[in-house]
């Protein structure tokens, strides 16, 4: 396993505990090829240390000794979307508030449209730490970007890591702004979504939109001059 994939999970785990996309108990994977996937360390993303390296785990057998049970959710989605080759399991605050609405943010500005018209919500409250229940995450997932886990934060999905993390600041900026539009809802005022066309002019990855996310996301952290 190469020094750059274990780097790349450093850096999307404590990325996501820098922006307040996970508190103790998220978790962060990338695919090494068709039959196994690379998961970081099962410790709180924001305390992930340099010497940090994560543990190869195989879609097709029982987790390792030591992997959280989530982690079972990564494997059934790379069982099932071979366009994934990164996963973030994170607890965005203004995502957790809207989904105890059983609402999930629609497209109705630029960050949004990623998730266009919105994203599943998994209806279920307990941790998901067996397979039957991590096998129907990953199938109401089905193709899209992220799914929202009812007062419980998120996973979201990515061609990479650095998408996926892209990703989990995307939903977070789209519930706040769904949150903020309660008000004007309340008043009789609706926001107006994005169309289709809209939706597909703007859900692009052209202009360097995901290389300067990561970019933003990774500023700061002890190991990120090494990797620009």
């Amino acid at each position: 396993m190469s020094a750059e994939a274990h780097l790349g999970l450093r850096l999307a785990a404590r990325a996501m505990g820098r922006h307040g996309l996970a508190h103790a108990y998220g978790h962060v994977s990338s695919r090494i090829d068709d039959q196994t996937f690379l998961v970081g360390p099962p410790r709180p993303l924001s305390t992930v240390p340099v010497d940090a390296r994560g543990t190869v785990v195989s879609i097709e057998a029982p987790l390792p000794a030591g992997v959280l049970g989530e982690v079972r959710i990564h494997r059934e989605i790379y069982r099932r979307r071979a366009d994934v080759g990164g996963i973030c399991r994170v607890q965005p605050p203004a995502l957790m508030a809207l989904s105890a609405v059983g609402r999930t943010p629609r497209a109705v500005h630029g960050l949004g449209v990623y998730f266009a018209p919105s994203p599943p919500i998994w209806w279920g409250t307990a941790l998901i730490r067996d397979d039957v229940s991590a096998a129907r995450v990953a199938e109401t997932l089905d193709g899209a970007n992220a799914i929202v886990l009812r007062g419980n934060g998120a996973v979201t999905t990515g061609l990479n890591i650095e998408m996926a993390c892209a990703h989990a600041f995307f939903l977070e900026d789209a519930a706040r702004i769904e949150l903020a539009l309660m008000t004007a809802r309340a008043a009789g005022i609706e926001p107006i979504e994005f169309d289709e066309s809209e939706v597909r002019g703007r859900a692009t990855g052209s202009g360097s939109i995901y290389e300067r996310m990561w970019q933003f996301l990774c500023f700061g952290d002890v190991e990120w001059k090494d990797a620009a």
